[in-house]
């Protein structure tokens, strides 16, 4: 057997989605099946060394993923000629300057979004990565969930003939820490640390519109920070300075119009806590993270407005679960793994840091057209 061992710098692991996400779902159970296969007889097996800042979490971590290794010293390792990739999951302000030090060290880079603090900061990113020839990667893990991949298979068989919109619901009630621990970040709160939902959600909404309907051009976006007052980690208040909740509607290439509500503050009545409502001339579809049910055009019934009347259709009645056709894995480990491939055999990896610097330029936008009370351009990067 031919084994590709790949060192990976992992940095910044000990947050919520470094450690569920990327480490114990995705490189921990990519090293527990094997590796990833490329053949009957070569495979590549992922070799990561921890950095953070907090030893006890580290160790802790290593004992619970199988990891050997750790360092709170970026610097012991970074030069380390074992290690191909730097991945980065810190807090957003950290992470151009770390990624900046492994591209300076000849790292290909893979890191979470948002890639930088501003377009023309995740913009560089990419240039001199590119420049470098290393090879790069943003974390675009929507794109692998079981009801988007159904979503795409639809489109693919053209379920929905002339897509006219997509309406995308997200969002839970994220408790505020006075009598209910919160179940987020307290920096997220925080404009002062990056924080707001804007910034984090609408680089999610940028790959998501791109790669399945069609290319965003324009943005109208309102925030608002509806919850004034929370509680930090220490039981402390504070003030909360960044939006938890934001409206937007973006005109898509090809005449789509998209709408996604995104909120921290809205208690869940619909199938997952990410809903995507497709309409399109032949049918529609309306998907979860994981599910997604379809109305077909010969299915739709054909309602009249009469509210003095009990209403006679069951409008859930008419939609048909579709079936389980293929397995699915992990969307963070999906993405790994094609990442990982890229790195040893060259395949094709088009989620670069440059589809990071357009989430981060979509953000923008949707906070300058809150700002200015307008619809905003996106321009090509």
């Amino acid at each position: 057997m031919k084994t590709h061992t790949i060192g990976i710098i992992m940095n910044g692991v000990t947050g919520r989605m470094g450690t569920n996400q990327h480490l114990l779902r995705s490189i921990k159970a990519i090293r527990e099946q094997g590796g990833v296969k490329l053949s009957a007889d070569e495979v590549i097996m992922p070799d990561p060394i921890l950095v953070g800042r907090n030893e006890a979490k580290l160790k802790d971590l290593c004992e619970r993923s199988g990891v050997e290794k750790y360092t709170t010293d970026l610097d012991s390792v970074i030069n380390d000629p074992h290690y191909q990739i730097y991945f980065d999951s810190q807090v957003t302000g950290r992470r151009a300057a770390a990624v900046k030090k492994a591209i300076e060290a000849g790292k290909n880079i893979y890191c979470e979004k948002p890639t930088g603090t501003s377009t023309e900061e995740a913009l560089e990113l990419y240039e001199i990565c590119t420049k470098a020839g290393l090879k790069n990667g943003v974390v675009q893990d929507k794109l692998w969930l079981p009801g988007m991949l159904k979503l795409k298979r639809l489109m693919e068989n053209d379920f929905f003939g002339e897509i006219l919109s997509v309406r995308g619901e997200f969002g839970y009630w994220v408790f505020e820490g006075h009598s209910v621990p919160a179940q987020r970040p307290s920096w997220n709160y925080r404009k002062e640390d990056d924080g707001g939902i804007i910034v984090d959600m609408l680089c999610h909404w940028r790959y998501v519109l791109d790669h399945l309907f069609g290319k965003v051009k324009a943005v109208s976006c309102l925030g608002a920070t509806h919850i004034e007052e929370r509680i930090d980690e220490q039981g402390k208040p504070y003030k909360a300075t960044a939006d938890d909740a934001c409206y937007a509607t973006f005109e898509l290439e090809g005449g789509i119009i998209a709408q996604f509500n995104s909120s921290w503050t809205t208690r869940v009545r619909r199938d997952d806590l990410l809903t995507l409502h497709v309409d399109g001339t032949k049918g529609s579809a309306v998907a979860g993270l994981r599910e997604c049910v379809t109305q077909h055009y010969g299915n739709t019934p054909k309602p009249v407005w009469n509210p003095d009347i009990a209403q006679p259709i069951d409008f859930f009645d008419g939609w048909a679960k579709v079936p389980e056709q293929e397995l699915f894995d992990n969307a963070f480990k999906a993405q790994w793994e094609l990442f990982l491939k890229h790195i040893v055999i060259d395949t094709p990896f088009p989620w670069d840091l440059k589809e990071g610097a357009k989430g981060v330029q979509l953000a923008e936008k949707g906070i300058e057209s809150w700002e200015k009370r307008c619809w905003v351009d996106v321009e090509e990067l």
